[in-house]
């Protein structure tokens, strides 16, 4: 009997052309690029599919869908980690999970674009080109002699962190579990405390896992913390900022800046007040959204399939 698999959430439409799905023999494969919706949207819709793939976190797995998708039998999610799946949900209704490598390297190169716009305006100068406006407004700041403040140092931070010291930027980085021996190896300084991180830096950028540890790590007294003419940077997960208190922040001048990647709710209501801020740069979850990375998400996705259905599973998630 002929799988049925659905690819969801392909928003640009490029899953059949960035993989070879042909040598999935008997295997239908139906692509959609439009979010489908609530959970009842998403069951009715999935109804009858043996094999679902997942763009990362874009559609809840929640337990209730597992319920109404009793021929589920497959679900292949890209990255090895993504927290829209309940996973318990999964072993108790017999569906296998399978992940995909994921690098690290997209996520890392947009935090630092960030931090450049932010530095010298460069989304906004353009923005005042094409409205025809008048030439030359702002002064942009230097990278060069600023302290870059990173919030985790694992290989993301890293990376951004490698870059900032060729921009000959003071880093400095901490994190619950981080050392001063671990920062020594990637050659930043030891920030000592979250408090001494936020106190000392000109720009900071988020690179931690969401956790109940990281929830909310940045909220109003911290924000209070930061210098007036201080940025924050997160492409790591919308809920580690209180997005109320960062808009505020941002309302106030409490804070020069921000550039934000990922949000509370994505996509980002179109009403929300991050949305109207000039102060805020946003970004529609752009961190892994690269060829290179696609092409191995889907690659994957194809192995993975084609693995399940020989009876050998590969890549699968606990």
């Amino acid at each position: 009997m002929p799988h049925r698999c659905a690819v969801l959430d392909d928003y640009q439409n490029v899953a059949l052309t960035l993989a070879d799905w042909s040598g999935l023999k008997d295997v239908e494969v139906k692509v959609s690029n439009k979010m489908l919706g609530d959970t009842d949207a998403v069951a009715k819709a999935l109804a009858g599919y043996s094999i679902v793939c997942l763009m990362r976190e874009r559609t809840l797995f929640p337990r209730a869908l597992f319920e109404k998708l009793p021929d589920l039998k497959l679900l292949v999610t890209t990255g090895m980690r993504n927290a829209a799946i309940d996973m318990a949900a999964a072993k108790d209704h017999g569906v296998t999970v399978c992940g995909t490598d994921s690098a690290g390297h997209p996520t890392a190169e947009l935090a630092v674009g960030l931090m450049i716009d932010l530095a010298r305006k460069i989304s906004l100068e353009n923005a005042r080109m094409k409205a025809g406006e008048v030439w030359q407004q702002t002064i942009g700041g230097d990278l060069h002699g600023k302290t870059l403040g990173i919030l985790g140092l694992g290989k993301l931070g890293t990376r951004v962190a490698k870059v900032g010291l060729a921009f000959g930027m003071n880093v400095i980085a901490w994190s619950q579990n981080l050392t001063a021996e671990k920062c020594k190896e990637a050659g930043v300084g030891f920030a000592g405390s979250k408090e001494e991180l936020l106190k000392q830096s000109d720009f900071i950028t988020i690179h931690l896992v969401l956790s109940d540890r990281s929830r909310g790590m940045i909220g109003a007294a911290e924000l209070a913390q930061m210098k007036p003419s201080a940025y924050l940077i997160n492409t790591s997960r919308g809920p580690i900022i209180d997005e109320t208190a960062l808009a505020a922040a941002l309302q106030t001048r409490a804070i020069a800046g921000a550039a934000l990647d990922v949000y509370d709710t994505e996509p980002l209501p179109r009403d929300h007040p991050l949305r109207k801020l000039s102060n805020a740069i946003t970004t529609p979850h752009l961190g892994y959204v690269t060829q290179d990375n696609y092409r191995m998400f889907y690659t994957q996705t194809v192995e993975d399939i084609r693995a399940f259905i020989e009876g050998k599973p590969v890549r699968v998630i606990s």
